[in-house]
């Protein structure tokens, strides 16, 4: 079972203990999200891996078949831009003995999560995860799902397995700590991503980027839509046609 501590020193992140691991951040997952708008999500899990970065948490990025899904969003991969993504088969990361040794490698027992979709890869890596006896951690508001409901529930059955949600800011003042801590800084990244701002024209390029020459605004619907269409050829949305057509392992 989880050791997370519910109260007392041990309850709050230390960047010191900590390793985050940032799953399928991608194009098609992204395309699928109704549980928040996607634009707040790419926001806020740049500002958690910029978080990162500048506290010194090892990270580990993760997507899935890469070829179908798409790569890394490259808001989150230009923050590591000498890490190659560990791409799997698996739905559940925690199945992937690459990132399970990626994360033990570090040593740290503190391990935070976010990622696309909540109620599936998170999901079944956070609670295999603290099924082993970490201190699993979720950053709720830097993961999404394909619907609200989906994604409440499967914070709510996480929170029942022993995994803590918590959101990108808070945990960013957690690593903080001190506000005399000048060497890594609060200000420093949230002066970029605080107010959830300055991202969304970057990841609808990115995502629109294999239709060149398309006017985005002819869309009724507008981007998202767009991205929907792209993404979505086969005529069928959701998890399923992307299970049919990507050769995905199960969890």
């Amino acid at each position: 079972m989880s050791t997370v501590a519910r109260t007392g020193p041990r309850a709050v992140s230390a960047s010191e203990e900590s390793v985050l691991v940032l799953i399928d951040h991608q194009p098609f997952h992204f395309a699928h999200v109704n549980s928040h708008e996607p634009t707040l999500i790419v926001n806020n899990v740049i500002g958690l891996a910029e978080t990162a970065k500048s506290f010194g948490v090892p990270t580990i990025l993760t997507t899935v078949v890469e070829e179908r899904g798409g790569c890394l969003i490259q808001g989150v991969q230009d923050v590591f831009p000498e890490q190659k993504p560990i791409d799997r088969t698996f739905i559940n990361a925690w199945r992937d003995d690459r990132v399970v040794e990626a994360v033990k490698a570090t040593g740290r027992r503190k391990l935070i999560i976010a990622g696309l979709w909540t109620e599936i890869c998170v999901a079944m890596s956070a609670i295999r995860a603290a099924g082993e006896g970490f201190e699993v951690y979720v950053v709720t508001d830097a993961s999404g799902g394909v619907s609200k409901e989906a994604h409440d529930r499967a914070v709510r059955r996480m929170a029942q397995a022993g995994v803590v949600p918590i959101t990108w800011s808070a945990l960013m003042d957690e690593l903080q700590c001190d506000g005399a801590r000048e060497e890594e800084s609060v200000p420093v990244v949230a002066q970029d991503q605080a107010e959830y701002g300055g991202v969304a024209f970057g990841w609808e390029t990115q995502l629109l980027a294999c239709r060149a020459g398309t006017d985005i605004t002819d869309s009724a619907e507008g981007p998202r839509a767009e991205t929907r269409a792209i993404l979505c050829a086969s005529g069928r949305s959701g998890y399923q046609s992307y299970r049919d057509h990507s050769g995905l392992r199960g969890g």
